[in-house]
């Protein structure tokens, strides 16, 4: 057996993790005890070399230590399981050595359970299926808060057999493809010898039962499909394309499993005047030339109705002010934001004799 790691995969000591991997899989296809002329010994070294150069502490060890370092026996990060051993490399193989190893649905989880005396596993339920909509609301609803009736058709529980899939009455029987066990369970070969997977019995899904007589209003499935109407409350503040979630207003689960959830995205519908930044509101507002040099107090439309600002004399076009409080409210309920406005100051176009004359007089003071 080689006495250096890197001499074994055949890489430098400052080759990269990619190139280690390339080289490890390259060299564990060609010697796989599996295939015709493999080398159980050396498929073995050449784990031995991987599972410590693929791990950067490990490798930092082997480093400034060799081999004397100690690896700590039943070691493993992502990808490796089996004391340390990597099992990222056996996608090239199958059970006979040749092209596309492969597991199936097969965990290595359920491998390992098996092999070492795995309980019996508890069947779950599937749940219901989340149901996603889009509800439109005005930029004033956004700011105030609103409500939604939203019509849904979505499977229910069955309201006849209460979601069990059974007739009413009728009696339960053992399952006769897993006589009451809830599990089926298949030996297997792999390279590691034989073992035993076991999964859920599809026919009484891990319940050991099965009914008589199927409901026959749902069928056996537990559940009916329905339209239903479902309120909802939009909370004010709330941003465009913002979702609410609703927890179990989803689909009912199979056979009493968690209901899904509902999602709905929210979409505010721009404003004519109205724009939002942050939790402020965002308009402008026009003024004349006089309003501008001389001062003045002008309506300034807000979310809520007209107010009254004041213009102090000298104010400069695209200059913005706050009333305070008139913005948007905090979706946690602390404080709102202000409404800035923003002054566009006319600039008249076709001026008279008087008024240019006006204005040549102003000229004449600067």
């Amino acid at each position: 057996m080689a006495t250096n790691y890197y001499d074994i995969l055949g890489v430098s000591k400052d080759a990269t993790d990619d190139e280690i991997k390339k080289a490890y899989r390259k060299l564990a296809h060609k010697h796989h005890p599996d295939k015709s002329g493999g080398d159980e010994a050396k498929f073995k070294e050449i784990n031995s070399a991987y599972q410590v150069l693929s791990d950067k502490s490990k490798r930092q060890q082997y480093d400034q230590f060799g081999q004397t370092f100690d690896q700590g026996g039943f070691q493993g990060g992502q990808g490796q399981g089996f004391g340390g051993f990597d099992f990222s490399g056996f996608q090239g193989f199958n059970q006979q050595g040749q092209g596309g190893f492969d597991f199936g649905d097969i965990g290595f989880d359920d491998i390992f359970s098996n092999i070492f005396g795995g309980g019996r596993r508890k069947a779950r339920k599937k749940a219901g299926n989340d149901i996603q909509v889009d509800v439109g609301i005005t930029f004033k609803e956004m700011v105030e808060g609103a409500s939604r009736t939203i019509n849904l058709y979505r499977r229910i529980v069955c309201d006849k057999c209460h979601g069990t899939g059974s007739e009413p009455g009728t009696k339960k029987e053992t399952c006769p493809t897993c006589h009451g066990s809830g599990q089926i369970r298949k030996n297997m070969q792999s390279f590691f010898g034989s073992f035993s997977q076991v999964s859920t019995c599809p026919t009484c899904e891990g319940t050991g039962e099965i009914s008589s007589e199927k409901c026959k209003k749902c069928g056996g499935d537990g559940r009916i499909k329905e339209e239903q109407m479902i309120d909802v409350d939009i909370p004010a503040g709330i941003q465009d394309g913002q979702t609410l979630s609703m927890e179990g207003q989803g689909e009912a689960g199979e056979r009493g499993g968690r209901a899904g959830d509902l999602y709905i995205n929210i979409h505010v519908a721009p404003h004519s005047k109205f724009k939002r930044k942050n939790n402020d509101i965002l308009s402008e507002e026009q003024i004349t030339f006089s309003q501008a040099v001389l001062g003045d107090k002008i309506l300034v439309e807000t979310i809520d109705g007209e107010i009254k600002m004041k213009v102090p004399a000298g104010t400069q076009s695209g200059e913005t002010f706050k009333i305070r409080d008139e913005g948007v409210p905090s979706l946690d309920g602390r404080g709102k934001g202000d409404h800035l406005v923003k002054i566009i100051v006319k600039i008249p176009r076709n001026l008279n004799r008087e008024q240019k004359m006006l204005i040549e007089s102003l000229k004449k003071l600067d």
